[in-house]
């Protein structure tokens, strides 16, 4: 993408045309009664457009549109190498409208628009392009049978898929769930979060460029008590995939059992341990990392390094470290490319985190750094990143997810301690490990209870590793090959010869 300026950024807001309504059946439709709510920008409060309120009617037409299109056959019987040529078409126009899509990102969410032309649109990209790349590589099986007996191992598409993605990454986590949901034949329905729908509803449009039969890809914008309710209840979804808070998985899978037992698929919450023993191999480097991890995309992020372990004898030396790499995180204006920290996506999450922090105070733990509302008078929602020492896992900074910039620091003594701290979660997301020691590094790796480890680093890895929970940061996995299980079938087919 062109480098553009702060100014090039605005005036390109300005022209920016937005869609609000809902796409079912390849075409941009109202809501079946009209309804709307306003989108407004956490950038500083402007009204982007009004957006169209989908509820149980909507949710009724956009399935029969998805399960009719699937009977059809004319993308779930199509041959996978075909499929996959129509994926990459897709992933190429989402890079060809890369500038746009992070324009809307970034106005909508409020991350940095130098993450979401650096990271964001090139991710999504990749998870459908390799998801598509993947679908004509995966073989089906033969039991080991008798002479006399074929035994057949194959997979089928699930059939209707509803998907109900967040707020923070609104396109990739769109692409993590499309990709394979597609590429293995499946009609989708997306209900993009109400706080960010933008994207999801742009590349609908771009999906039936791309060449996706109509009604193949429907998208319902609204609230998660109306079309969400609505999807999660529906008898004829075949297969329920979000991602979001703990407590709305929960209640998903609620809805699942009251009505047609509809598989379901859920990552949630987390509280993620960012461990550092006095033998990390590079404890700048380290610092400049626990920053990132919880300053990056303003700390809503699932995976923030939130829960910052230190070994008691290097504590003094090591916070300090922390606190300066901090320094470098500043929120300013999102369409500044030189701004690493943008808005909170709204007031009701920018006045959550305040309310967090006010608790930190209120528990006893010390403050130090931030941890204050900035730029209020650009109508924006933005809160400086923060650190509290003398944290324990008692206080409700260290045991709740506050999805903001927030960082709790706990002192701990030796390899025995900071397991227990920090397996003592409801959540088990992800964690990191730093220290020079091989064996430690697996031992306690191992004794995790996390879905994703990361040694010397924080954040690591790419569409070929799976990503998901243990506890309740929820089940089944996104990304690599392990997320095809959960848009397919399992048949069993036995033939005597």
């Amino acid at each position: 993408m062109t480098a553009l300026t702060r100014s090039d950024w605005e005036q390109r807001a300005k022209d920016l045309k937005i869609e609000g309504r809902a796409f079912v059946q390849g075409e941009y439709r109202n809501a079946v009664s009209g309804a709307t709510f306003e989108c407004l920008s956490p950038v500083d409060g402007r009204l982007l457009g009004h957006v169209a309120s989908c509820d149980q009617a909507d949710a009724d037409l956009a399935v029969k549109v998805a399960r009719e299109a699937f009977d059809s056959g004319a993308w779930s019987r199509m041959a996978p190498v075909k499929r996959k040529k129509v994926l990459q078409r897709f992933a190429d126009l989402i890079e060809a409208h890369g500038e746009e899509l992070a324009l809307l990102e970034t106005l909508d969410m409020g991350k940095p628009i130098s993450d979401s032309t650096s990271v964001d649109v090139p991710a999504a990209a990749n998870a459908i392009r390799w998801s598509g790349e993947a679908i004509d590589k995966i073989y089906d099986e033969v039991a080991a049978t008798a002479h006399n007996q074929l035994g057949l191992v194959t997979r089928e598409p699930v059939g209707v898929v509803a998907a109900i993605v967040p707020w923070n990454f609104p396109l990739l986590m769109t692409c993590w769930k499309l990709g394979p949901a597609l590429a293995t034949g499946n009609s989708v329905v997306l209900k993009p979060s109400e706080k960010s729908p933008l994207t999801g509803l742009r590349i609908a449009q771009l999906a039936i460029e791309a060449g996706i039969p109509q009604g193949v890809f429907n998208v319902l914008p609204g609230f998660g008590h109306t079309v969400g309710k609505a999807l999660a209840l529906h008898m004829d979804v075949d297969t329920l995939v979000f991602t979001g808070s703990s407590k709305i998985a929960k209640q998903l899978m609620i809805y699942a059992g009251e009505s047609n037992m509809k598989r379901v698929w859920l990552e949630a919450g987390g509280k993620s341990p960012n461990i550092v023993f006095a033998d990390a191999p590079d404890l700048k480097a380290a610092a400049e990392a626990a920053a990132s991890a919880i300053a990056f995309n303003q700390g809503e992020v699932c995976t923030a390094g939130s829960r910052l372990l230190v070994e008691n004898s290097i504590k003094d030396t090591f916070v300090p470290l922390v606190v300066e790499a901090l320094k470098g995180w500043k929120p300013g204006n999102p369409l500044d490319p030189q701004t690493t920290v943008g808005a909170l996506v709204d007031t009701i999450q920018m006045n959550n985190v305040l309310s967090y922090i006010q608790a930190g105070h209120d528990d006893g733990a010390k403050l130090l750094i931030g941890g204050k509302r900035v730029l209020e008078e650009t109508g924006g929602t933005y809160v400086e990143p923060t650190i509290f020492d003398g944290v324990n896992n008692a206080m409700r900074i260290a045991k709740e997810e506050i999805f903001g910039p927030v960082l709790s620091v706990i002192g701990f003594d030796d390899e025995k301690e900071a397991i227990a701290i920090a397996n003592d979660t409801v959540y088990g997301l992800a964690a990191a490990v730093w220290t020079s020691n091989l064996s430690r590094a697996h031992l306690v790796g191992k004794a995790l209870r996390a879905g994703s480890v990361w040694i010397n680093q924080y954040d690591g890895g790419d569409m070929t590793a799976p990503f998901g929970g243990f506890k309740q940061s929820g089940n089944g996995r996104d990304k690599s090959l392990h997320a095809f299980d959960k848009y397919t079938e399992l048949k069993s087919t036995w033939i005597k010869l």
